[in-house]
């Protein structure tokens, strides 16, 4: 029953995962004040936004589906994220699996065109910046690891598994299954950002765990995951959360 129940949740998550995409031009982004406040009004004076390598991006998905999905793996909003990595042209891109509810994983040059799609959905989108900016070491480790993933597979059956007994995230289980496990063939979101962190040595390989980290664990720094807890190192290396808006 188990399995018949996990294969049509895979069928419906697959089905809706392709919604629809609105149009946005290119353009600044601005942020406003940071907060961990993640249901209020956006406070404080806006700035522009300037992507460093190391940031990461998070938003709110208005799939139902999706939002039924991340509260039956005790998890909730935000639902997607990804890392500001380095380019080959000197530039940087945003690093994604899934972006926009698709299957494979990009490395988007147009950050700010991205993230106006969210935007014009209704959706909510804030960026955690890095409190101190990656060394050139760093980056070029960042940059390889994410151009190696670019085009791989989202990892839609697994993520669609953490709603099962079986999956990585657990009291027990997020200690053991949950830990690095480097380049994939596919990765869920907040995977491939902790994955690019590791790659990169901006957190702790022993202490981290990819496979049992949620958008909203990184949002906040901290998990109810006593596992993940303990592994994020987030708070001290990245600034809160800043809401983001493409049209202030």
């Amino acid at each position: 029953m188990l399995g018949v129940t996990t294969f049509v949740a895979s069928c419906l998550w697959l089905g809706i995962l392709g919604g629809s995409t609105a149009q946005a031009e290119t353009g600044q982004a601005f942020l406003y004040a940071a907060s961990f406040e993640i249901e209020g009004e956006p406070i404080g004076n806006l700035e522009a936004y300037h992507p460093q390598p190391g940031d990461i991006f998070l938003a709110t998905d208005n799939l139902w589906f999706n939002k039924i999905g991340h509260w039956l793996a005790g998890s909730g909003a935000p639902h997607h994220s990804g890392i500001v990595v380095p380019l080959a042209n000197g530039q940087t891109g945003l690093l994604e699996s899934g972006p926009l509810n698709t299957f494979h994983v990009r490395c988007m040059p147009d950050m700010v065109g991205h993230f106006c799609k969210h935007e014009l959905k209704g959706e909510r989108v804030w960026i955690r910046r890095r409190a101190m900016p990656l060394t050139p070491e760093e980056c070029e480790r960042l940059s390889s690891f994410a151009q190696a993933q670019d085009g791989k597979w989202f990892a839609a059956f697994r993520l669609v598994g953490q709603l099962t007994p079986f999956r990585s995230r657990g009291p027990v289980r997020t200690r053991f299954l949950g830990k690095p496990r480097g380049a994939q063939n596919s990765y869920f979101c907040s995977e491939l950002v902790m994955e690019s962190c590791v790659a990169a040595g901006l957190v702790d390989p022993e202490r981290a765990r990819p496979r049992a980290t949620y958008p909203r664990d990184l949002f906040f720094g901290r998990s109810t995951n006593s596992a993940v807890n303990a592994s994020l190192q987030i708070n001290d290396a990245w600034l809160p959360p800043a809401r983001l808006t493409c049209f202030p």
